[in-house]
């Protein structure tokens, strides 16, 4: 995997075992302990403090620096509140799969109980057949976002982004009555993470690059630019369907290079190992196992 795209000032997420995770901030090659100002990342914490809150005891220099050398990188959030996702948002992706693009974002749900770790195990499901992986660019919401008016007014609701793994089962979702949310909704199912970087640092969300690989191929290749509807389009549209609340993720759609679009592409088995980035918010690793 590459890597070589500078890494922002400060990003932010947890550390420690499932359950027992802190909260730590990276900046300048150091971490930094999180806890003198909140308990955890949490929804909560990001609607009381925000990441700029954050950000600011950081370069005050006040807080205990930490070591998170060997220990396990936790979902950036605690409790994300809800899910919410696009599917079918870009152009080779939708031509890979034989759709049209649509006329309007396509919403689905993920259960936040699926969101683990970024390197965490992904487990295959009981009686799966079509266990499919996709690289996406989620969005962090800070602010509630309710009937925006226009597009232009959604970034300032956005408190960061971060990577996600969307993994799909193919035949849950689309042979099973054709209800996605019980084919995108599996334990282990939202890979997420590893860091929330601040949308300051991100400014602008339709120019990063996303790949992702299966037992070391290359499998998908793309950038945020092949985007149908930008970050701010499907902020602003699904401020007109339901409220945005400061901890619900957006994971804003996957390019073309999913199993499900490569004709004799093998889906995830147990053993598989699969790797992502969005450079510069960081890189995925998650091996696959029965469930």
């Amino acid at each position: 995997m590459t890597g070589a795209e500078a890494e922002p000032p400060i990003r932010f997420g947890r550390v420690g075992d499932p359950g027992a995770e802190r909260p730590v901030a990276l900046a300048g090659g150091r971490a930094f302990d999180l806890r003198p100002v909140i308990g955890d990342l949490t929804s909560a914490a990001l609607a009381d403090h925000g990441l700029d809150e954050l950000t600011a005891a950081v370069e005050a220099g006040t807080l205990p620096a930490t070591t998170i050398e060997g220990e396990r990188i936790g979902p950036p959030l605690a409790d994300p509140r809800k899910v919410v996702c696009i599917g079918l948002n870009y152009h080779r992706h939708a031509a890979e799969t034989g759709a049209q693009p649509p006329d309007e974002p396509v919403v689905f749900m993920k259960d936040p109980g699926c969101v683990v770790g970024p390197d965490d195990d992904v487990l295959i499901p009981r009686r799966s057949t079509k266990t499919d992986w996709e690289v996406e660019l989620a969005v962090v919401v800070g602010r509630t976002a309710r009937y925006l008016t226009d597009p232009s007014e959604a970034r300032a609701h956005v408190a960061g982004f971060t990577v996600s793994n969307d993994v799909s089962e193919r035949e849950f979702q689309l042979e099973r009555s054709g209800q996605w949310d019980k084919g995108k909704s599996c334990e282990t199912f939202n890979p997420l993470g590893p860091w929330i970087v601040p949308t300051a640092a991100i400014p602008d969300p339709q120019q990063l690059e996303m790949r992702l690989w299966v037992n070391g191929r290359l499998r998908q290749s793309s950038s945020t630019r092949d985007m149908i509807f930008d970050v701010d389009h499907i902020v602003w549209y699904l401020s007109q369907f339901m409220v945005l609340r400061p901890g619900d993720v957006v994971n804003t759609g996957t390019p073309a290079g999913v199993a499900l679009g490569l004709p004799d592409t093998p889906y995830l088995r147990a053993g598989d190992v699969v790797e992502l980035e969005i450079p510069p918010l960081g890189r995925q690793r998650q091996e696959v196992r029965d469930a």
